[in-house]
């Protein structure tokens, strides 16, 4: 099974949207936009991810996802924060309904060691829900203190991270991944590649990157995400897909379909 482990939908709102500044995907998407894109990539599924802090977003994507086969499962949003968490989860919880993401475009990665938050974490194991890791470079210890503290709680990094593509991998980013891949609860998404790197931007630019994940999770531990759309500011869907199976060409081709698919579907319980 090829699965597509990170992707979107969204009516474009641009107060709702407001992180969107690239014109070209100022617009919606949704699942007739990328059902092509799959079936000529020759993906079976994909999993569906939050772009808004709202629970009506999570609803949104959660209908979709049950009107739409190939999507496999949806990452929502919910107020960890909140004395409610456990109700929210509760009413959201289904087949679909695969784990929580919290965007931190605005804040430190002090958040992940609030305490409120920590207890909103600790209640996702007993509904069997996923945490998505979204932060910048330097949030990466905030990750780290969260995966140490919660060892039985599945956790996903998003997007490596977010280092800059366009420099050579800084020590303190290589160093910050191995020590969060050295928790063997924390899996991490190929994604982002071309959603965090300008328009002149050359397959090689990605390898060293590349190269530390694999080094620090394993072949056992990583995921393909497209990004899509997000990653149209960078280039084609065909394109982002291209430069993840070129990388692991030189791997061998059980190593390969690990990476596009058997992982994801393990990782989010794809029957």
């Amino acid at each position: 099974m090829r699965i597509d482990a990170h992707q979107h939908f969204w009516h474009f709102d641009p107060e709702k949207y407001s992180w969107i500044s690239d014109k070209k995907i100022q617009k919606d998407f949704l699942p007739s936009d990328i059902k092509p894109l799959l079936k000529n990539a020759n993906f079976e599924g994909t999993i569906l991810v939050q772009a808004d802090q709202s629970e009506e977003e999570t609803q949104f994507l959660l209908n979709l996802a049950a009107e739409n086969d190939f999507v496999k499962g949806v990452i929502g949003w919910v107020d960890l924060n909140s004395e409610e968490i456990e109700a929210s989860l509760a009413r959201f919880s289904e087949k679909l309904f695969k784990g929580v993401r919290h965007t931190v475009y605005d804040e430190k990665g002090e958040f992940m060691t609030d305490p409120a938050f920590q207890s909103g974490v600790s209640k996702l194991a007993n509904f069997d829900l996923i945490y998505e890791i979204l932060v910048f470079p330097y949030q990466l210890p905030g990750a780290l203190a969260l995966a140490e503290k919660f060892p039985e709680q599945k956790f996903v990094l998003d997007h490596l991270a977010k280092p800059d593509f366009s420099k050579a991998p800084s020590e303190q980013w290589k160093q910050d991944i191995q020590k969060l891949a050295a928790n063997k609860n924390v899996f991490c998404k190929i994604s982002g590649l071309l959603s965090e790197t300008g328009k002149d931007w050359n397959p090689s630019d990605f390898s060293p990157f590349l190269d530390v994940v694999v080094k620090s999770f394993g072949m056992e531990r990583l995921m393909f995400g497209s990004d899509w759309p997000v990653s149209l500011s960078g280039g084609s869907y065909e394109e982002i897909v291209k430069i993840v199976e070129d990388y692991f060409s030189i791997y061998s081709e059980e190593d390969l379909k690990k990476v596009m698919g058997i992982t994801a579907g393990d990782f989010y319980k794809i029957s």
